[in-house]
This record gives C-alpha cells, structure tokens and sequence, in this order.
C-alpha cells in the first residue's frame, strides 16, 4: 500500500512540474509559439517521457493549459493538446530505442496536425503542405535541437531526477 502511495505522489508531483515548467516557457516565450510559423521553446520539454511517464500527462496538461491561457480557440486547445499527448506516448514507446528517434514523435505529430488546425480552425490561408513544413520546421528546432541538449544536460542525472520507483 505506502509503495503505491509513494508512486503516486512522485508521479503526480513530476506531472505537475512538468506540466508548471510547460506553460511558464509556452507563455514567457509567447511570441514564438504560436500561430504559422512557431518555435514553443516549451516542446523541448516532450523529449522528457523517455526519463519518466508521469511527462506524458505532464505534457499534456501543459499543453492544454497553455493553450487556454494563450487564447487559443477551441480546436486548438483539443488538437494541439492532443498532437502534444500522442508525440508524448510514442516518445515514451521509443525510450528503450535510440535516443536520436525520441524527438521523432512530437515532430511529426505536431506537424501533421497543427497545420489543420491553423487552416480550418484560424483561416490561415497558406497551404497545408506548407503549413507542416513550417510548423515541422518550428518543431526540429524545439524537440530535435533543443530537445536533444535537454536530454544530453540531463541523461547523466536521470537516476537522481527520475528515481525509479522501488
């Protein structure tokens, strides 16, 4: 019972982290992350579901709270948040592969994704195709690049940041 106990509040204590950390980048860096062409400097954070899996709801959480508080419209609060959630659960499928692969996820959820949301939620009136290069774009810079130095700066404490639970 006080194993399950102790599972639960670390996990819901690095959800909220995660989650707090999200939106306090999404919305100090606000400028850049939203709308066509966007980098949100807080997806550099979805690289984290390979150290632990209480980032999945933290990620999401994040994500959809950052979005309404950003004042997004209502597809974008449901989708975006959803394509943050799916990069999220798949980079934690790849955890045990190769670490080059873990930013895949988010990149190519967020691409496919936001994209229709910008063109039939806002009326952005580029073309899709251009809109996920863009946002793909955004997206290597954030998770690929930026995500990748987290993951360096934090493999070698991952035992004492993400401890396992015993």
């Amino acid at each position: 019972m006080k194993e399950t106990k102790t599972f639960s509040v670390q996990f819901l204590a690095q959800a909220a982290m995660i989650a707090a950390i999200y939106v306090v980048l999404t919305l100090v860096f606000a400028p850049f992350a939203y709308g066509e062409v966007q980098v949100r400097l807080s997806e550099a954070l979805t690289i984290l579901p390979v150290f632990t899996p209480a980032a999945i709801p933290g990620l999401f959480v994040g994500c959809l709270l950052s979005n309404i508080l950003g004042g997004c419209i209502v597809p974008d609060i449901i989708f975006g948040s959803l394509a943050t959630l799916i990069g999220a659960v798949f980079t934690y499928m790849l955890r045990s592969q190769n670490r080059f692969l873990a930013p895949l996820p988010p990149i190519l959820s967020n691409a496919l994704i936001v994209p229709f949301v910008l063109r039939f939620g806002y009326q952005v009136p580029l073309p899709i195709p251009f809109m996920m290069l863009t946002v793909g774009i955004g997206e290597v810079i954030s998770c690929g690049v930026l995500g990748m130095i987290l993951y360096m700066a934090l493999y070698r404490y991952k035992n004492l940041l993400f401890k396992p639970i015993s």
